[in-house]
C-alpha cells in the first residue's frame, strides 16, 4: 500500500498526539513527589490531633502519631527503634535511649531555631540565680561529647531537640481539700497526709513517680536524701518500705498511666489529690472540676521535653523528621501548647500568636484579664485567676529535682513494680 504525503503527515501527527497523551496519563506517576510518612511515637501530652493535622498541611508530609503511657513508650522505643522515626517524651528517657543505641545524634546546623532556644536547656537555668535542682538538668545530657557520651560541654551535635517543658507537682480538688498558699503552705507532704487516705494517686512512671513519693516523704519528715537525684540502694529500700506499708493500709487509690486516666480519676471522685501534669489540670477545669495545681514549698519536679531521631531514620524520612522538629519551634505549636500550661524553648516566636491575655497569664504570671480556653476549646482559666506559682521565671527558679534516670535505676525499677503489684 502506498502512502500519500498527506496521509504520512496525518499518521505522524496522530503518533505525536498519542505519545503526548500517554505522557500526560503517566505524568502524575512519573513526576509527582511521593508523600513521606513520618512515624512519631510519644505521649498524649503533645501527640494531639490538631497539631498533627496542622503539621501535615504546612509540611506536606503524612504523620502517624502513636501515643502511649510513658513507661510503655520508653520500653518500646529502647527495645525497637525501628518502630518509630521521631520520639517525643521527656529528658529522663535520654540516657536509656542513648545507651540502648536507639537514637542518633542531631546536627545543630539543621535546627533552624537553635540560636533562639533559651538558656534553660543550654545551661540548666533561665536566670543566673535560679535553683538548678537535683538530677539531670537538661544541659547535663544535651550535647554529644567527643567520646560519644552525653554531657554539658557544647558541641555541634545534640541528643535531642529541646521544645516543650514545665514544672510538675500535684493537683488537688478544692471541694475536698482547702486551698493552700503557693510556696508557703502547699506541700508535697499532702500526698501522704492521713486525712487524704484512700483518695491519693501517683503517676505510674518509675522515673517520675519515685520523685513525687520522695518529695512527699521528705516533706513529712520521714526521710532525708543525700542527693535525691542519685539515691543510694539503702535510700531506695527505705523509701519503698514506707510506700509499701502505706499501700497495704489502703492509702493509695491507684497509679495512673496517661493524662486522660488522671482526669478520669478526678472526674469519678476516685481521688482528691494526685500527681498531675498540666494538661490534666486544664482538662479538669474545663469540665468544671476545681483542681488547683500546687506550687509546693519544697520546690517542683521539673521536666524537659525531647525530640529525638531514631537510629534507623535515614534519607527522605530523616529530612522530614528535621522539618517536623523545626516546625515545632516555628511559633504556632508553642502558642497552642501554652494553652495547656506548657512552655516552649523559644517563646518569643510564639508570643505574637498568643493574645495579650494569654501571654500575661501563662508566661508572666499576671491575673487573667478574660476567660481563657485550653487546647480542647473549653474555658480552663476564668477571668481574675492567677496561675499558681507565678511566672515562667519564678516557677523555673524553684526546681527541687528533675525527672532523672538514676545510676540505681534498674534497682528502683524492680522496687517500683513490686509496689504496683503489692
Amino acid at each position: 500500500m502506498s502512502y500519500s504525503p498527506t496521509r504520512r503527515r496525518f499518521l505522524r501527527t496522530l503518533g505525536q498526539g498519542a505519545a503526548v497523551s500517554t505522557l500526560a496519563l503517566k505524568a502524575p506517576y512519573v513526576f509527582a513527589k511521593k508523600k513521606v510518612t513520618l512515624r512519631v511515637m510519644g505521649t498524649h501530652v503533645t501527640l494531639q490531633e490538631e497539631l498533627r493535622q496542622r503539621a501535615m498541611r504546612e509540611l506536606g508530609i503524612h504523620l502517624v502519631f502513636a501515643p502511649m503511657g510513658s513507661a510503655a513508650l520508653l520500653q518500646k522505643a529502647a527495645a525497637d527503634p525501628s518502630s518509630f522515626d521521631v520520639y517525643e517524651q521527656w529528658s529522663d528517657s535520654i540516657n536509656i535511649l542513648w545507651q540502648a543505641g536507639a537514637i542518633q545524634p542531631i546536627d545543630v546546623d539543621r535546627l533552624t531555631y537553635w540560636d533562639e532556644i533559651n538558656n534553660l536547656t543550654k545551661t540548666g537555668q533561665l536566670t543566673k540565680n535560679a535553683r538548678v535542682g537535683a538530677g539531670d538538668a537538661p544541659n547535663k545530657i544535651l550535647y554529644v561529647q567527643d567520646d560519644g557520651q552525653l554531657g554539658p560541654q557544647a558541641t555541634d551535635k545534640v541528643s535531642f531537640m529541646p521544645y516543650v517543658h514545665n514544672v510538675d507537682s500535684f493537683g488537688y480538688n478544692t471541694q475536698h481539700i482547702a486551698k493552700g498558699r503557693a510556696y508557703e503552705t502547699e506541700s508535697w507532704s499532702w500526698l501522704l497526709d492521713e486525712q487524704n487516705k484512700g483518695k491519693v494517686a501517683l503517676v505510674n512512671a518509675p522515673t517520675i513517680g519515685i520523685f513525687d513519693a520522695a518529695l512527699a516523704l521528705q516533706g513529712q519528715g520521714l526521710m532525708t536524701f543525700k542527693d535525691m537525684g542519685n539515691m543510694s540502694i539503702a535510700e531506695i529500700d527505705k523509701l519503698f518500705s514506707i510506700l509499701l506499708a502505706k499501700k497495704r493500709q489502703g492509702h493509695f487509690s491507684g497509679f495512673w498511666t496517661s493524662v486522660p486516666q488522671s482526669v478520669d480519676f478526678m472526674k469519678t471522685n476516685r481521688v482528691h489529690i494526685q500527681s498531675m501534669f498540666s494538661p490534666g489540670v486544664s482538662a479538669c477545669r474545663g469540665q468544671g472540676i476545681p483542681v488547683v495545681y500546687a506550687a509546693p514549698k519544697e520546690g517542683y519536679r521539673a521536666w524537659h521535653g525531647v525530640m529525638c531521631l531514631s537510629a534507623h531514620t535515614t534519607g527522605a524520612v530523616k529530612d522530614a523528621a528535621y522539618e517536623y522538629m523545626n516546625w515545632w519551634l516555628s511559633g504556632y505549636p508553642g502558642a497552642f501548647i501554652a494553652r495547656q500550661g506548657y512552655y516552649i524553648s523559644n517563646p518569643q516566636r510564639s508570643q505574637p500568636l498568643m493574645s495579650k491575655a494569654e501571654w500575661q497569664y501563662w508566661y508572666e504570671g499576671h491575673e487573667a484579664s478574660m476567660d481563657l480556653r485550653g487546647t480542647d476549646g473549653k474555658v480552663s482559666v476564668q477571668a481574675g485567676q492567677i496561675r499558681n506559682g507565678g511566672s515562667y521565671t519564678k516557677r523555673f527558679s524553684n526546681v527541687a529535682v528533675w525527672n532523672t534516670v538514676m545510676p540505681n535505676y534498674d534497682y528502683s525499677l524492680d522496687k517500683w513494680y513490686e509496689l504496683l503489684n503489692a
